[in-house]
This record gives C-alpha cells, sequence and structure tokens, in this order.
C-alpha cells in the first residue's frame, strides 16, 4: 500500500516510516521541516505546511491511507496550535476524502481527558482538554467524527505519552541528569502510577488500523504500556540503569508546582502546565477495547521503554549534543532548571 505520513520528520513520524518500509510498503512524508533522517532515498519527501490546501492536496494523490500524526505540541504558540491541530487536520480529511483515500488514521491525545477524577479512562469517558493543545485535539477529532459520518474509514487512535528511539524533548532532561550521575527530583511522593508507551507498540497498533477490517478498525482506541508500576519505581530503573547509586526524590507538590508556574511565566522553564499539574497524579488508561477488538498486544513495559529510550539517548549524544528547540525530535532548553541539577 501506499502510505502517507503526515508530521514524517518528526519523532513518531520516522518511526513509522521505518516500520512501513520494512513491510515493503511505498510512503510519502509531509511535513514543515525537511526530511533529514538516511531513509530519505527510499521515499517521497513532500516539504510544506498542512494549513496549505494545494500542498495537503498534491500530498494525497494516489495514496491508499492517511497516517496524520503532525501537530504542533504545548509549546507552539495557541494561534498555531489551533491553525495547525485543527484547520490541518480538517484539510487533510477534505483532501483524503477527494482523492478517494482508504482510510484516514488520526493520531490524537490522552490530553483530550484532561485531569481526570477517575482511573482508568475509558474511551467513552468525558473529553475536558487541558492548555490550548489539549483543547485542540478534542476540536480535531471532531472533524474526524464529522468525516466519519460522511462513509470515510477514520480510526482515532489515543496513545499516552509515547517514548523510544529519536524521543528527546521533555525526557532528555532527565535522561542527561541520569547520564551525568544525578538523582532526579519528582513532583509529589512519585507513589502515582502514569502509564506510558513504547513508539515501537504505537507503530504496531497503527497499523493494525491499517490493515485490520474496516468495520472493526472505524473507531476509537486509547493505546497504552500493559504493565507499569508507580513513577518512582519505573523512573529509579533508568537511574538504576545509569549505575551511578542515584536515587529519585520526592518534592512537596504545592510549592513545586507554583514555583514552576511562575519560571513557566517568566519563560525560564520548559515545563509546562500539563506536564507539571499531571506529573504527581494517577494517569492511565484501559486498553482493554484495543486488545479485544484490534489484538493490541503491548511488547515493552513502562521500565522496558524508559530503559531502551535512555540506551538510544546514550547511544546518539553526540548528534544532537548542541540542539535544542520545542519538539520531540531535540531536547528541550532546561532553563533555569540546569542550575537545579548541582543541587541532586
Amino acid at each position: 500500500m501506499k502510505f502517507l505520513i503526515t508530521g514524517g520528520s518528526g519523532f513518531l513520524g520516522i518511526n513509522l516510516i521505518r516500520f512501513l518500509i520494512e513491510k515493503g510498503h511505498e510512503v510519502v512524508s509531509l511535513d514543515i521541516v525537511d526530511f533529514t533522517y538516511k531513509e530519505k532515498d527510499q521515499i517521497k519527501v513532500i516539504v510544506g505546511d498542512i494549513r496549505d490546501k494545494k500542498i495537503v492536496d498534491k500530498s494525497t494523490e494516489g495514496i491508499d491511507i492517511v497516517i496524520h500524526s503532525a501537530a504542533a505540541l504545548p509549546l507552539y504558540k495557541p494561534e498555531d496550535i489551533f491553525s495547525t491541530d485543527v484547520d490541518g487536520t480538517r484539510n487533510l480529511l477534505e483532501s483524503a476524502q477527494k482523492s478517494n483515500v482508504k482510510r484516514f488514521i488520526h493520531i490524537s491525545s490522552t490530553a483530550v481527558y484532561g485531569i481526570p477524577d477517575h482511573h482508568p479512562l475509558y474511551e467513552s469517558d468525558k473529553l475536558d482538554g487541558v492548555g490550548p493543545y489539549g483543547k485542540a485535539k478534542i476540536l480535531a477529532e471532531d472533524e474526524c467524527l464529522k468525516f466519519r459520518e460522511k462513509g470515510m474509514c477514520v480510526p482515532i487512535i489515543r496513545p499516552k505519552s509515547f517514548i523510544g528511539p529519536e524521543r528527546l524533548g521533555v525526557f532528555a532532561l532527565f535522561y542527561d541528569w541520569a547520564k551525568d550521575g544525578k538523582g532526579f527530583p519528582m513532583i509529589g511522593s512519585g507513589k502515582n502510577r502514569y502509564q506510558l508507551l513504547d513508539v515501537e507498540d504505537l507503530c504496531e497498533s497503527i497499523y493494525l488500523c491499517a490493515t485490520l477490517n474496516e468495520k472493526i478498525v472505524n473507531d476509537t482506541f486509547n493505546i497504552g504500556a500493559k504493565e507499569f508500576t508507580t513513577m518512582r519505581e519505573d523512573y529509579q530503573a533508568v537511574l538504576d540503569y545509569a549505575g551511578h547509586g542515584k536515587k529519585i526524590t520526592g518534592l512537596p507538590e504545592k510549592p513545586i508546582i507554583w514555583t514552576l508556574k511562575f519560571l513557566e511565566a517568566l519563560k525560564l522553564s520548559p515545563l509546562y502546565k500539563w506536564v507539571y499539574e499531571t506529573a504527581s497524579k494517577d494517569s492511565f488508561v484501559s486498553i482493554e477495547k484495543a486488545e479485544r477488538i484490534l489484538g493490541f498486544k503491548p511488547k515493552y513495559s513502562n521500565k522496558a521503554a524508559l530503559i531502551r529510550n535512555y540506551q538510544w539517548y546514550l547511544d546518539h549524544i553526540n548528534e544532537f549534543k548542541d540542539q535544542t528547540g520545542i519538539s520531540h525530535r531535540v531536547p528541550w532548553k532546561q532553563g533555569i532548571l540546569k542550575f537545579a541539577k548541582l543541587f541532586f
């Protein structure tokens, strides 16, 4: 089959592209930034913005399946988040419909659930996004549902925070401290359960939505790790693997959140509201529906996914050590938090 991957230059995009190439499929990448990976000669690369209808129409020509993973992430300006995540999604759906694309797989987020009052979360639970990103993801799903009602096959996947090869962003901060033999502070006691997801397992779930019967997959699915313990235990596994004998340190929740909120307002910290207000809370979804309907069987626990990502970080650190930005592909600037590192 011929796949269009939006956000093909991003963390999920490159993992999907490698996954599909291995299975013998044709791949087209559409991204606002150039595709700089070694697989460039094996795919068709289109550099452009999903808010540009002409570019989008060009991209969907001859495509069997669209996997829509492009999004403006929480550190982007609110206007860019809404125009990219909502208007861009609508552009792609309209173009996919005109081009008779067989399936449109939309990568949403469990951020659509906001800060919930119960766990686990089910696909039928109320949606209450936190901040522009969470709200935009809900509106993007609404666009998908409109086209599903028009007869298109539009699977929606809500993944937990996913990690693996090429993932940096906020996780690079933790890996940098672990590498340098530092302990790591945690908001609250760390006894909360926070489910993660390995990108390889996410790719498997997407592929199931691309290949199983249309009537089965034309639905909404939570995707996450099946095995996870507490945040303190899961993240301690990385410090143990680093081998410096360091520990996770719990910090008082409310004073730390207020401090981070203040530092965020001053643009001195890369941590945004969704990160620091959910880090001390339980956050896990039921994947029973995906297991039952799709036959989804995640291979990686939280601990295994974190250690796999950390080892990738160590193996490739010279490739990105001088880079920073606001995407998952590069480390985020630590800001004033790099000075906190001295105390751990």
